[in-house]
């Protein structure tokens, strides 16, 4: 299961979500997919603006937490 801290990085950072899906150019309601870990995938180059807007590496956002009871 991949886990989501973006909220963790942006409060880190001291950004809001309005203020950051304006530097990446991607909707709000998008972030907050993306932040909730419901998004089923992201492009790499939305990524990659995140990473830039934040100074932060991809691995900071996106943790790997294997499941349990499989």
């Amino acid at each position: 299961m991949i886990k989501v801290n973006l909220d963790r990085v942006m409060l880190e950072r001291k950004i809001s979500s309005k203020v950051l899906a304006e530097k990446v150019g991607i909707t709000q309601a998008n972030l907050s997919i993306l932040k909730t870990g419901k998004a089923h995938g992201i492009r790499f180059d939305t990524l990659e603006k995140i990473c830039q807007i934040l100074n932060c590496q991809p691995g900071d956002i996106l943790e790997y937490e294997e499941k349990t009871g499989i």
